[in-house]
């Protein structure tokens, strides 16, 4: 969000607080799936449910030691670039963010074959990974860059927050849905180095996979060793895969 400047003012500000703390000022319907963002007003909001994707870049803090600040600069834009184009490429997306080196979108996922396009979403970025990898080796960039996709369903209160009366302003997801994507995201690629691939990429939750295909589930399988129901994938996009294999 740009800023735009406009003064403060502390008596404003103490009568804003008021209004928006009073119970009388606001709705919350409960709802099957999201609805638009034009219906969000900053006295409403809606329950719904969704499912979230959270991408993130494993052992970011470390590359700043491989590469220079110009350098990793380019390659975040690649990243997010092309990250967000997948993310935003089902017609069921209802927000996408950038949160630093992290990308996560929702998605309103009201039946079961909703939530197994946002499985393929996350089966496009899973081999992201690798094209990413090929094309900065082409470009002199032998270290890649590692990603962890944590998958999640689950309900999600969305509101209006901002300082109203002015642009500034967004839509804020409330609930565990997208915190346990986020959790899920840390999970995957884990142990990754030049010679091995560590972890699956993908992660899960059980409600999530649950709600998959016979052939997706297919692609998943428990993770034994955490103590709540997670599953995970290493299932990638057959276009994009027989692209990268062409090229070697």
């Amino acid at each position: 969000m740009d800023g735009n400047y406009k003064s403060y003012s502390h008596i404003d500000s103490f009568g804003r607080l008021d209004e928006i703390l009073s119970p009388s000022n606001s709705s919350f319907d409960e709802l099957d799936s999201l609805p638009s963002r034009d219906r969000l007003t900053f006295t409403n909001g809606f329950y719904g449910y969704c499912s979230a994707i959270f991408v993130d870049v494993r052992d970011s803090s470390k590359l700043p030691d491989t590469y220079q600040r110009r350098v990793l600069a380019r390659i975040y834009r690649a990243f997010i670039s092309e990250t967000v184009a997948i993310l935003n490429s089902d017609p069921s997306v209802r927000e996408v963010n950038i949160v630093g080196d992290c990308v996560w979108a929702v998605y309103n996922t009201p039946t079961t074959t909703d939530i197994d396009d946002v499985f393929s979403i996350a089966a496009r970025v899973n081999i992201l990974e690798n094209v990413l990898a090929f094309k900065m080796k082409k470009a002199g960039l032998q270290t890649p860059i590692r990603f962890g996709i944590g998958l999640s369903y689950g309900r999600a209160l969305m509101i209006k927050a901002g300082y109203k009366g002015s642009t500034i302003n967004d839509v804020v997801y409330m609930g565990d849905v997208v915190n346990q994507a986020a959790h899920l995201a840390n999970l995957g690629g884990k142990g990754a180095t030049a010679w091995n691939g560590g972890s699956p990429r993908i992660h899960m939750d059980g409600v999530f996979q649950q709600n998959l295909n016979d052939h997706n589930q297919g692609l998943t399988r428990r993770v034994s060793s955490w103590p709540r129901e997670v599953y995970s994938s290493d299932a990638v996009n057959t276009a994009m895969s027989d692209w990268l294999q062409a090229q070697s």
